[in-house]
């Protein structure tokens, strides 16, 4: 009975998290080294469908960098990377699309169909959502450093995505974008999920990966940041804490804020139901970045 009563507990905190975020697009980026533990993506493929039944709108945009090197190697092609992004030429962006668009969009699809949920990939070989435009970056001579053909997200098909959700769907969307002429484009999953979230106004941008969120010390645990704001995150950047592979995701959430997304947030994919735990929760288990504090009420 005690059990049960705790269960019912849960449920009763989960209610008005449920009804608050009914009919919000919640936009989910699945990545990093928890894309290589089948156990943890079933996990939070259950958390996504649970999101879906109780009226959440929820959109996976993955990435997929290590199996993209796996096939690369096979292939016999060596990475090149510029200023810290995967130069694609077009033998590398044959091996990126057929690796996110069929390998691993096809999987989660399939995961989601066989836990009971309705799923849909949406991509350049189904139903185009992603709009992209080439991308180059400063160099440090001031000139355009080219990247091939890597790009970013300029727009969406939100029509297409809306339609989706609301025929209680999962929108699975691959980081490949389709240009104005047709051609494909490398993006990084971590600014397309953040474009798509800003481009939908959504709830939520959620970063899931093999990281538990933002710390002061990564050595320490005790120094878990549960709560921050964009101008906290700005100073951990400047002074160093926040580093390496955050920081596109950190920068990617900052402008997601700053374009009325209301909350991002950062978890970690491998423990059980972190997913649920974060957004039907009052105080969730990731790290919650927020545009600013609200003001005292006096």
């Amino acid at each position: 009975m005690d059990d049960a009563v705790r269960k019912a507990d849960v449920l009763v905190e989960a209610l008005g998290w449920i009804r608050q975020f009914r009919d919000r697009y919640v936009v989910i980026k699945l990545g990093g080294s928890a894309l290589d533990d089948p156990a943890s993506v079933r996990a939070c493929l259950t958390d996504v469908v649970f999101m879906e039944t109780v009226g959440m709108r929820p959109i996976l945009v993955h990435g997929g960098g290590k199996s993209i090197s796996r096939a690369m190697q096979d292939a016999g092609i060596e990475p090149r990377f510029v200023e810290g992004r995967r130069y694609t030429d077009d033998a590398t962006l044959n091996i990126v699309s057929r690796v996110l668009a069929e390998d691993i969009c096809d999987s989660l699809v399939d995961e989601i169909q066989t836990q009971g949920g309705r799923a849909v990939g949406l991509n350049f070989r189904t139903q185009n959502v992603l709009i992209g435009e080439r991308l180059t970056l400063d160099g440090d001579d001031g000139e355009p450093v080219d990247l091939g053909r890597v790009g970013r997200v300029v727009d969406i098909q939100r029509d297409v995505l809306s339609a989706a959700c609301r025929s209680d769907t999962v929108p699975v969307l691959p980081s490949i974008a389709v240009d104005r002429e047709g051609g494909l484009l490398n993006v990084n999953a971590d600014t397309a999920a953040a474009a798509v979230a800003r481009l939908l106004n959504a709830e939520k941008l959620v970063f899931l990966s093999d990281v538990a969120g933002i710390f002061l010390d990564r050595n320490d645990a005790s120094t878990h940041q549960r709560h921050l704001t964009v101008r906290r995150c700005r100073e951990l950047i400047a002074d160093g804490t926040i580093d390496t592979g955050m920081i596109p995701k950190v920068e990617a959430g900052i402008e997601a804020l700053e374009a009325g997304v209301r909350k991002v947030h950062m978890v970690d994919a491998r423990f059980p139901h972190s997913l649920l735990l974060e957004i039907y929760s009052d105080e969730g288990i990731g790290t919650e970045i927020i545009k600013k504090q609200p003001s005292a009420i006096s």
